[in-house]
């Protein structure tokens, strides 16, 4: 595992944010979006999950850069209408240059375990894209596949799956 701290997101992260995150809007499929998200759109965002709706990141460890995002994860409302409200949506994003050093398993146990302390039921990942990185984390985190959604998106020419997965935190005691 790289050394990394994680701490909950300020405002001044929306940048290291939104460049992970549009790397992925223009060459990736782990977002649907097309467009790249422009700051003012990225601060909106942040602000938008400051309470239970959270955002956490991940910054080199000690003698680094501690302002340096190198990924993020996030709870984000499953939908909109109220029966839903004890549900919540993750999202993991990791700096393609620190991908696959457990820097996205570390985020995902941390996101978890405060969706959990927020109260939160279950916690629904939808994952696009046939990424079978991020279905493997998901699953070592204790998340089952609840299903497919075939086709449902088109980027870069071609249609894409949603793999849905689900965690019950009410049963969840750590990966």
């Amino acid at each position: 595992m790289h050394p990394v701290a994680i701490r909950a997101a300020k405002l001044s992260d929306a940048e290291g944010i939104r460049e992970i995150y549009n790397y992925e809007v223009l060459n990736g499929t782990s977002t649907f979006d097309i467009e790249p998200r422009s700051l003012a759109a990225q601060q909106a965002w942040l602000r938008d999950r400051s309470g239970v709706h959270a955002v956490l990141v991940a910054t080199p460890a000690e003698d680094e850069d501690e302002d340096s995002v190198i990924g993020y994860a996030s709870l984000s409302p499953f939908h909109t209408r109220p029966a839903y409200n004890t549900t919540v949506e993750n999202s993991v994003y990791v700096h393609q240059d620190h991908r696959g050093k457990g820097i996205g398993r570390a985020l995902l146990v941390e996101i978890i375990g405060l969706a959990q302390s927020h109260g939160f039921h279950t916690a629904i990942a939808r994952i696009s894209g046939k990424n079978e990185a991020s279905v493997a984390v998901h699953r070592s985190a204790g998340f089952e596949v609840a299903g497919v959604e075939r086709e449902v998106g088109r980027k870069f020419g071609r249609w894409l799956d949603v793999t849905v997965m689900q965690l019950m935190l009410r049963d969840w005691s750590g990966p």
